[in-house]
């Protein structure tokens, strides 16, 4: 597979090509950060994918400065010891982010006005594991909506594949124009083979109910904001995303001027018939960028080196 054709997405025609790389050695000397994602790239949900925490430890062998980037509706202690247990050790990166520890952050010093007019009586939409996004706020968690003053949403419950459920308490919540805060706005996710609904999903169905959604993550510029100040706010034309799904983490890169990196083994393998590490052909994933409206700067058959 030698290149991609250009393509046409809405009023703009893409003249450059997206490069086919076979591996992070033929990228490593054009970048000095990069902002990685976690699920589909690093790890499937169940473990960490040997190959990717290989290219980690070689990427900061040659002086790179990595940063984890996940839309996960968690606090980063929580996550680190996730990814721990999935295989990452801490030592393999530098630093991490994730939408969760965004919302939190928000949640707890109310930075703006429109935090700090939420009120403080709020319901979770979200499962127990994520229980730690309350710990230390100054809330009063309801499990009514009609006593919320504002929602929390952190997804649907763990191996959730529809929001029928929940479509009652989304519809109450509306109709009380009660504000929302996404704290992961990933539509799906892989975990080993299965795909599982996210928070995104339902602020998704929330805004189409009319309601209010104040999102966190990528690819949003806060969140962005936020990883070039913990990597020492490093040169964007020497920054790379890398990432699986075109319209957070490739969008997000696109929307604050760095290059990107897709891998297309992640979220979409299914769509496009490939495994992990393999390529697809040409006209699938022209036609993907196409649909998405969103195209990297690379694309990569695996994270690795």
């Amino acid at each position: 597979m030698a290149g991609l054709p250009s393509a046409t997405f809405g009023s703009d025609t893409m003249t450059d090509q997206p490069a086919i790389r076979r591996g992070l050695e033929e990228l490593a000397d054009g970048y000095d950060a990069f902002i990685l994602d976690l699920w589909g790239v690093l790890h499937d949900g169940l473990r960490a994918y040997p190959e990717a925490v290989e290219a980690l430890y070689a990427l900061k062998a040659r002086g790179k400065q990595l940063l984890l980037l996940s839309n996960a509706p968690r606090r980063t202690e929580d996550l680190a010891r996730q990814m721990a247990n999935l295989g990452l050790p801490e030592d393999s990166y530098h630093h991490l982010m994730s939408s969760g520890q965004d919302a939190y952050v928000h949640l707890r010093d109310r930075p703006c006005t429109w935090y700090r007019e939420l009120g403080r009586r709020m319901l979770h939409i979200g499962p127990p594991h994520d229980a730690n996004m309350r710990e230390g706020l100054d809330v009063s968690v309801v499990s009514d909506v009609q006593f919320a003053e504002f929602v929390l949403n952190t997804g649907p419950a763990l191996h959730a594949t529809e929001i029928g459920a929940l479509e009652p308490v989304l519809r109450q919540a509306a109709d009380r124009e009660l504000p929302m805060i996404c704290a992961n706005p990933d539509i799906r996710v892989m975990r080993g083979d299965s795909v599982e609904l996210c928070a995104g999903a339902l602020a998704k169905r929330y805004q189409e109910l009319g309601g209010e959604v104040r999102y966190h993550g990528k690819p949003y510029q806060g969140i962005y904001d936020s990883c070039f100040q913990l990597l020492g706010d490093p040169d964007p034309k020497r920054t790379l995303a890398v990432g699986d799904t075109l319209h957070t983490d490739i969008e997000g890169a696109n929307r604050v001027g760095i290059d990107s990196a897709f891998v297309p083994g992640g979220i979409n393998a299914g769509d496009l018939g490939i495994r992990m590490g393999e390529l697809p052909e040409t006209d699938r994933l022209t036609a993907l960028f196409a649909r998405e409206g969103q195209s990297p700067t690379h694309v990569l058959p695996a994270f690795r080196w």
